[in-house]
């Protein structure tokens, strides 16, 4: 690494660090195992000393050749004794590549994303939905903190003792890719963390590129016939995530951090102190970030960013705000995916334009027929785009687009790009309405539109090829069952060979190694690697497995709900068969869950309704450990695994925050009192719920007893 000229060395320091230790001068050869240990703990602490001094104090006391002699001496120590070699050794920064992709890593409190605001009206009623959860006056005074959105890719770093030994990229918000040998190599992430620190602490930050390193490499990478990136965020992942650690070392990546995960002890009362002592550990925090005390300052903020935004060194999306208060946080909780205690507030889309060059039809895993613009190629916001999603039929008709038009395109929240408007003026002669089509382009059946619904359909089922492929390639996504190899591509290309016709045939696979080996394109390696991964995934949490089946309605929010509810693969299967017929008891308890309701209970109906679906899963389950859902709840706690119902008016607290104190409990919530239900919560003015409880036998209690049980009191 590139190091000061000799004459800025402090010498008398490093005449100190010659005559430190009396063995470091020691041949490697002569050194016994005792002697080695040691000598390895003495200059892990000193190079690490030194990269502090050099990368983050711009302070360099030795020269490039001295520091190079050290980093040679560890190296021959650790060849001769390999398994002397400790967590922390400066090598360790710079690894070998893996034989195979990255492993995966469960984040202990998972990193959910944002919510968005588009503009003063959104983050306004955010401002009012937080309020009311806390049962807070409309005018009730509220601290915020800000920090500029960095256009990155989110990592959790784990410290266990002050020292650094675990990274992973948010992946899914539950589990990432562990790049810790990779993250090891950037300057901006200590080792160690300065003075006390929690034996146990998750930090989390946002890596990026600033726009001058990435015109830089981008520059190099051209000059060396090598692939070009798109933008910084693009160049910043993909750095991050290579396989040799070494290219990522050559790099230029930064890091904000700028979030807490787990932790061992408290580390701060608000927000704004926790930045503090991010400072203070080693980190570096985004200078731009500030402490705002009102909802006015917040929108001065954001005007301010938006005026600035173009002249700063890495690109920025947005500006989070995050109540101060950790004690508000905690009761705030998350709903979805999301806080209820911060928010992204992003800048207007980027726009330009271009000409509608055709309109394709894709048939999606559920039979949606979507329509696609396809653009001349035009550069919005650094991203050259060249599709558009047109959403639906009443979409293009309300817009009247036709082939042929100049159109208005941006990228919504910066990143899916849609058409805004049509130029008419601009329009050519001849230019027909589009028709929306009426048959699959894919197999041919018929596509219907169910009244009430924007979305034709495909009815070809599980002969529509493109269902087929794409239930599949659903299956293996990131949210699902996350399998590492298995793209699009070749989903397609194993499908087309007759390999794959349901998602149990991935699972056999692994028998077909040496004949994918064989494949063009393929190989040993790449085959091993596939089997591999594949093999990996044959346990899986019930949630993802819920949502790789491609129910219609099922996103991962609601197979979260599914899996906490029901509790076991074999449960779930049972009660969603006791669902299927209307009326049943086990359908009226499918649609009280909070956040399915009865529409979505009748999809999950209709699936398990179909005697071919039901053989699928089974098929698919005999091939897999699937495990129970897994609830954050305390061991001493009453209510972990009952189920609640909350009825009639509380007085000490919101029915958002109760619910949500319950859930963090282990309990189940639902909104209707049936035999299932262990406790009624009655609060003011309880009525029907209350009654049915008393008929049916439902142990109730009052508000204050809740709050004895839920530990408030």
């Amino acid at each position: 690494m590139p190091r000061v000229p000799r004459q800025t060395i402090c010498w008398e320091r490093q005449f100190d660090a010659m005559t430190r230790a009396p063995q470091q001068g020691t041949d490697v050869a002569a050194l016994s195992e005792q002697d080695a240990v040691a000598e390895l703990a003495r200059l892990a602490h000193e190079i690490a000393e030194h990269d502090g001094l050099y990368h983050q104090l711009d302070a360099p006391e030795i020269s490039d050749a001295e520091y190079d002699a050290l980093r040679r001496r560890n190296a021959e120590i650790e060849a001769r004794f390999p398994h002397l070699i400790r967590p922390d050794s400066p090598s360790e920064r710079v690894g070998a590549a893996p034989e195979t992709g990255f492993a995966k890593l469960r984040h202990r409190v998972p990193m959910l994303s944002l919510d968005n605001a588009m503009g003063a009206e959104e983050f306004g009623e955010f401002c009012t939905r937080a309020r009311r959860f806390l049962g807070l006056p409309a005018d009730a005074p509220l601290a915020w903190v800000a920090e500029p959105k960095i256009d990155g890719l989110s990592i959790n770093l784990t410290y266990e003792r002050g020292r650094f030994v675990r990274g992973a990229t948010r992946g899914d918000g539950t589990e990432g890719e562990d790049v810790t040998a990779n993250l090891r190599t950037m300057d901006t992430i200590p080792d160690r963390l300065h003075g006390h620190a929690p034996a146990l602490i998750e930090i989390r930050g946002e890596v990026f590129m600033t726009k001058a390193d990435f015109l830089k490499m981008n520059e190099a990478q051209a000059a060396a016939g090598q692939k070009v990136f798109a933008n910084p965020r693009n160049a910043a992942a993909g750095s991050l995530r290579q396989l040799d650690p070494r290219i990522t070392a050559g790099r230029p990546l930064s890091l904000f951090a700028y979030a807490q995960g787990e932790s061992s002890e408290p580390v701060a009362d608000t927000h704004w102190h926790y930045l503090q002592r991010l400072r203070d550990w080693g980190f570096r925090v985004n200078p731009l970030s500030r402490h705002l005390r009102t909802e006015q300052e917040a929108a001065a903020f954001q005007a301010e960013m938006a005026t600035e935004r173009s002249g700063l060194g890495y690109d920025i999306d947005g500006v989070v705000y995050k109540i101060d208060d950790l004690r508000l946080q905690a009761r705030l909780g998350f709903v979805g995916r999301a806080p209820r205690w911060a928010i992204a507030w992003k800048f207007p889309a980027e726009q330009a334009m271009t000409v509608l060059q055709e309109i394709r039809i894709q048939v999606g895993r559920t039979g949606a027929l979507t329509p696609v613009a396809r653009l001349e190629p035009v550069n919005v916001g650094g991203v050259l785009v060249q599709n558009a999603t047109l959403h639906n039929e009443d979409e293009i008709a309300r817009k009247d687009v036709r082939i042929g038009d100049t159109v208005v395109l941006q990228r919504a929240g910066d990143v899916i790009p849609q058409i805004v408007s049509i130029v008419t003026e601009r329009r050519p002669k001849g230019a027909k309405p589009y028709e929306f089509p009426t048959v699959c382009p894919v197999c041919g059946s018929h596509a219907v539109r169910v009244p009430g619904e924007a979305v034709r359909r495909c009815t070809g089922g599980l002969i529509c090829e493109a269902q087929r492929v794409e239930r599949l390639i659903h299956f293996v996504s990131r949210p699902a069952f996350d399998i590492d190899g298995l793209g699009e591509k070749t989903i397609r290309e194993f499908y087309e060979e007759g390999w794959l016709h349901s998602p149990a045939d991935l699972f056999r696979l692994p028998a077909r190694e040496a004949a994918i080996a064989e494949r063009e394109g393929w190989g040993k390696v790449s085959a091993r690697n596939l089997a591999r991964a594949i093999e990996a995934r044959r346990r899986i949490s019930l949630d993802r497995f819920i949502y790789a089946l491609g129910i219609r309605r099922i996103g991962s929010t609601n197979a979260r709900l599914l899996a906490r509810h029901y509790g076991s693969f074999d449960n779930w299967r049972r009660e969603m068969l006791a669902a299927v017929g209307p009326g049943s008891e086990g359908r009226a308890e499918l649609g009280s869950i909070l956040g399915i309701g009865p529409a979505i209970a009748e999809e999950l109906a209709d699936f398990f309704g179909e005697a071919r679906n039901v053989r699928l899963i089974d098929e698919l389950a005999a091939e897999l450990k699937i495990e129970d859902a897994t609830r954050t709840e305390m061991r001493d706690s009453e209510i972990a695994g009952k189920t609640l119902v909350f009825t009639g008016s509380l007085e000490t607290m919101t029915r958002p925050e109760a619910k949500a104190r319950a859930e963090a409990l282990g309990a189940k919530v639902t909104d209707s009192v049936s035999k299932k239900t262990d406790l009624v919560v009655v609060g003011a003015d309880a009525g029907s719920k209350a009654r049915r409880a008393g008929e049916l036998g439902v142990r109730t209690v009052t508000e204050q007893e809740w709050r004895q049980l839920a530990g408030f009191d």
